[in-house]
């Protein structure tokens, strides 16, 4: 993406082995009002397809938004224009009024360079989930969410089981809500994916899902700062599965 970093916008982290960014730690702030995490390979609405593409070096490496899609002054966003949200949120909706009151705290929010950070953290957490990758798990989540993360994997590492993922696509994310609590700014995205996901035993044998299976899933993730911080980074605080 052209452009250069804005670290007034949304920087989503990740450390991994092979990474060839390393991404500064978020800062988020939970409510207390969101809902409890969730196993991300849980559910399924499977469908077989065969010779699905392999992610391959994707998996590992995390290329960084630009601020080439943000807008160059703040008039472009003046809360006088009707359609400053055209295109992530319909005028009048409580997600464009949350909006709203998320750029006024915070001036230099801009909805597509945040939508492409949310979208490289979700494709990154749940590969570290897969992997049982808790070193970069943690800095993306909110505390309780990583407890629920973390409580699985841990199951898994009992029962001996590993889990291989690979990402068939992942559309773009749509900000289906936005409210600012307290200082707080709350955004949840909705991710539509198809994911091929098996789980193996200590031996290896396939004990849940398929290589040939891909899984629909329909994602709601919630992602909130504190737009008092300093730092300007976002955190997964809840995640739940859409209707």
């Amino acid at each position: 993406m052209n452009g250069s970093f804005d670290v007034s916008t949304i920087v989503f982290a990740i450390l991994a082995v092979f990474v060839v960014w390393k991404l500064r730690s978020v800062l988020g702030t939970r409510t207390g009002t969101e809902r409890p995490p969730f196993d991300p390979f849980a559910r399924r609405n499977t469908a077989d397809t065969k010779g699905a593409p392999s992610s391959g070096e994707r998996d590992n490496v995390v290329t960084l938004p630009g601020a080439g899609d943000r807008p160059t002054t703040r008039s472009a966003w003046s809360a006088t224009d009707p359609d400053r949200w055209k295109g992530f949120a319909a005028s009048g909706s409580t997600a464009a009024t949350g909006l709203d009151q998320i750029q006024k705290a915070s001036p230099d929010f801009a909805p597509k360079p945040f939508l492409d950070g949310a979208k490289l953290a979700y494709e990154a957490i749940i590969q570290a989930f897969a992997r049982g990758d808790r070193a970069t798990l943690q800095p993306l989540l909110a505390k309780d969410v990583f407890d629920g993360f973390d409580k699985v994997v841990s199951e898994r590492e009992t029962r001996g089981e590993t889990v291989e993922t690979t990402f068939v696509s992942v559309s773009d994310g749509v900000i289906e809500d936005a409210q600012l609590r307290d200082k707080v700014a709350q955004i949840v995205v909705r991710f539509d994916t198809k994911l091929i996901t098996l789980t193996r035993s200590k031996d290896g044998s396939v004990v849940d899902g398929s290589p040939d299976a891909v899984s629909d899933m329909l994602d709601l993730w919630t992602f909130a700062r504190d737009v008092t911080a300093r730092d300007p980074n976002w955190k997964l605080v809840a995640t739940e599965t859409g209707r």
